[in-house]
């Protein structure tokens, strides 16, 4: 017997995390379910064909795990990036996934019919086809194309020999080998591949337009960022919309408990890192990691700093690119002039949903250009249409199965949308706070850090399927398990049936 009460053909975009979770959850409700994936392989951003040298998670194996399937024993505690593609790769031999997918397989296009569903237009290497789906999910990712900032005099840079790349098309070090090597960015990815280049470069030298807050991995060598910043107390040091509970105490008096305990976290990790002797320190306060993100430290780069392996130009951009006595070089803001064979832009990504019309994304967008989806799944206004995993969190394999979840309810039957003017309202009510939370760094709406439990608590409230009191109780102190959600299927399941 059928676990939905009207199973759906449906189509789901991408085989990350989001789409091979969204696949488990639709196709175990007896959905009709296919995935198509453009690259050869599944694991989304983990994909062979995204993966940079040194790329590394940055939660712990623990954390960043779906709940039905932890990583394996013998992985280290921060897996490279070809183990967890290779985690999601026994993923779809667990739960039999791989008659659904379709690799090496791209949407070309996706047109809403009068009748309800989509015409789904997809393209492999024996042409183009058309496929009608009552339902469409994205688990596509907010990370679609590279951003690479239009400088000034590229066309010049190239033809002397100058080579701008993308940082995610950076696979091999032979690429850097002996040039001069120029990082572009200050984030996770572009210290990290930093610190690999300047293992093999003549020289490396990171342009970065803003410093961002580190955590080293474990504080005095000792607590691991995981009890710090992977669990609710981690979160409830940040100040979310409204408070309840527990974090009533730590935003009490101006946040007085909530702000010492971060401030204390941010001078261990100036003095750990040495920042100031590196003249590293970022602007602001170490509180400003709630705006977007927290970056963990790359081991190996601020004491590459330190002995001269990286030189780190900060709070500057690169004006132009071009030539000197034949060679290509990079002139920064202030003039200074950098010998730069490769450049290598770990400059954010373009949010942009190529294959959808532009009159269907503008249903859904507002005037600012930000995205109105109902807790981050359902886009207001456009039916038989979902997201899965649009969002960055601490937890990302978890909130991409929380909303797979959220979309097999919806389809069952399982819950109700609150009325169009209603989830309106609220969303831009959530915009506007994350716009001002952030500094505009919301990434049109998509950007719940550091809220993910937040995030996961209301998403799953909608189903009335959420961990009890003493599961969050332990959350509290200990980071979070996503095993302990591993039920929430069975149990939507069998509701569903009933």
């Amino acid at each position: 017997m059928t676990s939905s009460p009207t199973p759906k053909k449906i189509g789901i975009v991408g085989a990350g995390f989001a789409g091979l979770s969204s696949a488990r959850v639709l196709s175990a409700l007896g959905h009709d379910v296919t995935v198509w994936e453009k690259t050869p392989d599944v694991g989304g951003v983990w994909s062979a064909t995204r993966r940079y040298p040194g790329l590394k998670t940055q939660n712990d194996k623990g954390t960043y795990a779906l709940s039905e399937l932890p990583m394996p024993k013998d992985y280290p505690e921060w897996p490279s990036g070809a183990q967890v593609q290779a985690y999601l790769e026994q993923y779809v031999e667990k739960f039999g996934l791989e008659p659904h997918l379709r690799l090496s397989t791209e949407v070309v296009a996706a047109e809403p019919t009068p009748s309800g569903g989509w015409d789904v237009t997809t393209a492999d290497a024996a042409g183009t086809v058309t496929t009608h789906v009552d339902h469409l999910v994205l688990a596509s990712g907010i990370f679609s194309r590279p951003f690479v900032p239009p400088w000034e005099g590229r066309d010049v840079f190239e033809k002397v020999g100058g080579e701008v790349l993308p940082a995610g098309d950076l696979h091999s070090l032979d690429q850097v080998a002996g040039k001069d090597a120029i990082i572009v960015g200050y984030g996770k990815s572009a210290c990290d591949i930093t610190v690999e280049v300047s293992t093999v470069a003549a020289s490396t030298t990171v342009v970065a337009r803003e410093l961002l807050w580190k955590l080293p991995r474990k504080l005095q060598g000792v607590l691991n960022y995981k009890f710090l910043m992977l669990t609710r107390l981690g979160e409830g040091l940040f100040r979310y919309r409204s408070v309840n509970g527990m974090e009533k105490v730590l935003h009490a008096r101006d946040s007085l408990l909530a702000n010492q305990m971060v401030g204390s976290v941010g001078g261990v990790s100036t003095r750990q890192l040495k920042l100031a002797k590196l003249d590293l320190i970022p602007q602001g306060t170490f509180a400003d990691i709630a705006r977007s993100t927290v970056s963990l430290a790359t081991e190996g780069f601020f004491e590459g700093v330190a002995d001269g392996r990286i030189t780190v130009h900060r709070d500057i951009v690169i004006s132009r690119l071009g030539e000197r006595d034949g060679k290509p070089i990079a002139e920064l803001a202030d003039g200074t002039v950098i010998p730069a064979d490769v450049v290598l832009a770990a400059t954010g990504w373009t949010q942009e949903i190529p294959f959808l019309p532009d009159d269907v994304v503008a249903r859904f967008t507002n005037a600012k250009g930000d995205y109105l989806l109902h807790r981050q799944i359902h886009p207001i206004g456009v039916k038989d249409l979902s997201f899965a995993g649009y969002n960055s969190s601490f937890f990302s394999p978890l909130s991409a199965e929380v909303s797979a979840l959220w979309i097999g309810s919806y389809l069952g039957g399982g819950h109700t949308l609150p009325d169009e003017e209603t989830m309106r309202a609220e969303a831009e009510e959530t915009l506007d706070w994350m716009r001002e939370r952030t500094r505009g760094q919301h990434a049109r709406g998509t950007n719940i850090i550091p809220f993910s439990v937040h995030n996961i608590d209301e998403t799953l409230d909608d189903l009335d399927l959420n961990v009890g009191k003493l599961t969050k109780a332990k959350q509290w102190l200990l980071p979070l398990d996503p095993s302990d959600y591993a039920g929430v299927l069975g149990k939507l399941r069998a509701r569903l049936a009933r």
